[in-house]
């Protein structure tokens, strides 16, 4: 007789190891065919119904994937890695799913002969550092200061998207946006913070030719007073301010009894009084000027205006960093600790114009702007955002190749000859890691595959043609026009890749199938939902006969 083992049915669900990593493939792939067919220039768009019940039409891998909602805890992490590849090189989000289900589907032929995950996963890791070593050797450097070279740079990454039909724009735009707010940061190398210093503002209507980089920011915002403060000034001196130009309100609430009359003309005036120091303050510094982030009462607006300032209030903070930034100016916290040093006077115009319904102030023409908006016009709004997500994307292009201006072949180049080298490296691996070493060589196959298959030519004819090319070792640079399908030198057609994000795609793709092939149990702490109306459900004693043949987890 079996000794009774307690299993705790509803709280605890366990699979066992093979099969885990059966249906851990089986996911992760799924998760990689869903935007296969979104990798290269000929790719499809994918229409999503986000939660909303909004359209989003676009084929940037990472915003397809944000909008899945699945419950597989492994598809969930292969999910994770495209987000983690957007925030961290903002491009290549699509090809890392697709190389890390190609690692993963190539593992699960050594998984059903028994190898062990921790053999298959160290023949993954030196593969990993020798495609690094193949990067390096075939990367060649670039000239930031050669706007031609960067500009075709930033096209080729981009020509995938579906904004490359635009020609140079979004080229141009990225190029001019991330050369304004770049930092020096001293022995050659340059910061760019495309998150903080760069706003892209969406206004429908017009058409994309009249979308452009502006010297300086533009806010959804109008005057405090339209009729009585200027809406044009030239050469304004700007303060910017973090505190609220009204009266003081008590903390806690507060209750004054007044015995007599006077008393109240008193309590009033000392109010105006305070705001009028205030201002008093403010206006000794001359300014045409003042932002704050929090209120302006009537009266402080009636003060500002009278002294001919103009006047905004409640922008948001991260605005205002920007407007600092564009015009030299210090933001505040208390106006009697306002200096000369902290006026901007860098802006060379401001204005506040009407766009469509909407006023917008326009802060431009700035001496050394470090912080821009890039104004999208377009004719709908799933339009605009789309070019905005290109837009981001060919940002971080150029930011990558100010970083580390190392360029690779495009066209699936790079991931032939990594494969090719890898070969031939196979034969000189001794004992069991050969194989899964050489699995490893041809999932990186994957990427000019899928190209082939996206431009609708012969994938066998196109990937047997590239593969001896590369077999012989002749040319680097051959690989796939993903316009075309033809086999051509990608040095030629100027179809390039940044090295920081093929390297990141390598990394991120083989160490994360590394761990999803570790996994070898799924225990989930998830309760059932009981019927309305049920008691709490009693564990249920079972023999070890019931619990070893049960099926807990559906296949």
């Amino acid at each position: 007789m079996h000794a009774p083992v307690l299993v705790l049915k509803d709280s605890l669900k366990r699979e066992s190891g093979t099969k885990v990593h059966h249906a851990n493939i089986q996911a992760s792939k799924a998760v990689a065919d869903i935007i296969r067919t979104t990798l290269g220039p000929r790719s499809m768009l994918k229409m999503l119904l986000d939660a909303s019940g909004g359209i989003v039409v676009t084929n940037d891998g990472n915003a397809i994937l944000r909008e899945l909602d699945i419950a597989h805890p492994a598809a969930k992490s292969m999910i994770e890695l495209s987000r983690t590849q957007d925030e961290e090189v903002g491009d290549g989000t699509t090809s890392v799913i697709v190389l890390a289900g190609e690692m993963l589907h190539v593992a699960e032929a050594f998984i059903e002969k028994n190898y062990h995950p921790t053999v298959i996963c160290r023949a993954y890791n030196k593969a990993l550092e020798d495609a690094l070593a193949v990067l390096d050797k075939i990367a060649m450097d670039i000239d930031v200061k050669d706007r031609t070279a960067m500009l075709g740079l930033v096209k080729s990454c981009i020509g995938t998207k579906f904004t490359s039909q635009f020609g140079n724009l979004i080229a141009d735009l990225a190029i001019d946006a991330t050369a304004i707010v770049g930092v020096d940061l001293g022995q050659g190398l340059r910061e760019v913070d495309i998150k903080k210093y760069i706003k892209v503002e969406k206004v429908p209507g017009g058409q994309l030719e009249d979308s452009r980089v502006l010297k300086g920011v533009m806010f959804n915002k109008d005057v405090v007073a339209p009729g009585k403060m200027r809406r044009k000034i030239v050469n304004p001196r700007i303060i910017l301010l973090d505190c609220p130009l009204e009266y003081k309100k008590g903390e806690n609430q507060t209750n004054a009894e007044l015995v007599r009359e006077e008393d109240w003309g008193i309590l009033l005036k000392m109010e105006e009084e305070y705001i009028e120091n205030i201002c008093a303050q403010i206006i000794r510094f001359k300014p045409d000027l003042v932002i704050t982030e929090k209120g302006l009462s009537d009266l402080a607006c009636h003060y500002l205006s009278k002294a001919g300032i103009s006047a905004i209030r409640r922008l948001r903070k991260t605005d205002n960093n920007r407007i600092a930034k564009a015009c030299g100016a210090v933001i505040v916290n208390r106006p009697d600790e306002l200096q000369e040093s902290d006026v901007g006077t860098g802006a060379g115009l401001f204005e506040v114009k009407k766009i469509g319904d909407e006023f917008f102030a326009f802060i431009v023409e700035c001496k050394d702007p470090k912080a821009c908006t890039v104004l999208l016009r377009g004719a709908s709004k799933d339009l605009l955002n789309e070019v905005e997500r290109n837009l981001q994307d060919a940002m971080s292009v150029a930011r990558n190749i100010i970083k580390n201006p190392k360029l690779v072949p495009g066209g699936g180049a790079t991931e032939l000859t990594v494969s090719a080298t890898l070969k031939q490296k196979s034969s000189s691996i001794e004992g069991i890691e050969k194989w899964p070493y050489e699995a490893a060589a041809l999932a990186f196959e994957a990427i000019p595959r899928t190209l082939a298959q996206n431009c609708g030519v012969n994938v066998i004819r196109t990937m047997t043609a590239l593969q001896g090319k590369h077999a012989n070792g002749e040319n680097a640079w051959t690989g796939i026009d993903g316009n075309t399908g033809e086999i051509t030198d990608m040095k030629e057609r100027k179809i390039w890749d940044v090295y920081n994000v093929k390297s990141q795609t390598f990394k991120t793709a083989i160490e994360a199938s590394c761990m999803l092939l570790r996994i070898d149990d799924i225990v989930s702490g998830i309760k059932k939902k009981q019927a309305p109306g049920a008691g709490p459900s009693k564990p249920q004693i079972e023999t070890e006969a019931d619990a070893d043949n049960e099926q807990i987890l559906p296949e």
